[in-house]
């Protein structure tokens, strides 16, 4: 085999590799099964440091670096996200939304660190 013809077949793998990732990153892939499942805020409220969580609900204001006020109907909770992880996304105090995120237990109480959100 020669030189270019394997050079290509490796650079064809490796966009269809490429294309696959950004296919699964554009559909939201990710675990989907048990324990998967959105909780409360109030539940939230009482859970240890680094546990990941899932709530459903809506961004009722921005509190100023990268913090927002969270609610749902049991309540609410202050919220971390990066400007990477808004992405294009944009919503309002009227929308709802999902966050999956990490607990984050400090002195004043839980807040979580989100990794992603979107509408729904």
């Amino acid at each position: 085999m020669s030189m270019k013809l394997k050079h290509g077949i490796c650079l064809v793998g490796l966009l269809a590799l490429v294309g696959l990732g950004l296919n699964a990153q554009q559909q939201g892939g990710g675990y989907k099964g048990p324990g998967a499942v959105a909780i409360t805020v109030a539940e939230a409220k009482n859970l240890r440091d680094d546990t990941p969580v899932i709530l459903q609900g809506k961004i009722e204001r921005f509190l100023g670096d990268e913090k927002y006020l969270f609610s749902d109907d049991t309540g609410n909770m202050v919220i971390e996200i990066d400007s990477r992880v808004w992405g294009n996304l944009s919503v309002d105090e009227n929308e709802v939304v999902e966050i999956n995120g990490d607990i984050d237990k400090e002195f004043s109480g839980n807040k979580v660190e989100v990794r992603t959100i979107r509408k729904i």
